[in-house]
């Protein structure tokens, strides 16, 4: 070995001392994967969480424009297992959803709808706490990473407890209000639901969102939903201001004070 070749040894092994000691991508110094940063679902998971295909949207005159997409389906097996009972609910909604679905009336839409709603949310990674902040509704949510008790009441965004599971953030949700869907198709859930989310890294641009969902008076087995959220790298990326309640005012409140129908 040449002298040259020997004086660089130190700097060699310094080299990778340092990227041994390197964090992975999305990897903070505590070994922990950085989820921080603002997302967004790319799919009609929001239309609809099983595979179903074009049709019409509710204004025949406005053509394509509000026609509801194809889409492959996110339910991990296909079907979602309704109690007969709720399936019968569940045709009701479908069938009433261009006027009953809460996002038309601007209500915060709940867990796991938020995450695949078509508008971006941020995630803010913290030691003891991570919070996540939605465009739509200005919905927001804080997951305690040390457990904080039962909830103090139910809420629409629920009651999140986090804890990591390796490099995934594994997140329980419960105390969630009935008042939110699935999706816009009319799949729904009562006050008993339970959501299990997963949020595993893939990729720096990458994160797979996996949801178990259980609700023992809707469904009579536990189900899981499984897609990509993808990073926005927009050189401007931000959360914009969408306070929808103005939008959905006529929906809530024009037949307040309305004459009966038939006068």
């Amino acid at each position: 070995m040449t002298q040259n070749a020997l004086r660089r040894l130190p700097l060699v092994a310094s080299a990778l001392v340092a990227l041994a000691a390197t964090p992975a991508f999305g990897q903070s110094r505590n070994a922990r994967p950085s989820l921080s940063g603002i997302w967004q679902a790319l799919n009609t998971a929001n239309w609809d969480l099983q595979a179903h295909s074009a049709e019409p949207g509710p204004a025949p005159m406005l053509g394509a424009l509000v026609a509801v997409p194809p889409g492959p389906g996110f339910v991990v097996g296909g079907e979602i297992p309704y109690l007969p009972a709720a399936l019968a609910q569940r045709e009701a909604n479908r069938k009433n959803r261009w006027t009953d679905d809460p996002e038309i009336k601007c209500f915060m839409p709940g867990v796991p709808r938020a995450s695949y709603l078509p508008y971006p949310f941020q995630i803010v990674q913290g030691t003891d706490t991570i919070m996540m902040t939605y465009e739509f509704a200005d919905a927001v949510r804080i997951i305690n990473l040390k457990d904080p008790g039962e909830a103090p009441a139910d809420s629409w965004m629920g009651w999140s407890v986090g804890r990591w599971d390796g490099d995934t953030l594994v997140v329980d949700v419960t105390a969630q209000r009935d008042d939110t869907w699935l999706d816009r198709s009319g799949n729904y859930h009562s006050n008993a639901l339970h959501v299990v989310e997963r949020y595993t890294l893939r990729s720096p641009d990458v994160l797979l969102y996996e949801a178990t969902i259980e609700d023992p008076n809707v469904f009579s087995r536990p189900w899981t939903i499984r897609m990509p959220l993808y990073r926005r790298l927009d050189e401007n990326a931000q959360l914009m201001e969408f306070k929808c309640i103005p939008f959905a005012e006529p929906v809530l409140y024009d037949r307040i004070g309305a004459e009966p129908s038939g006068n």
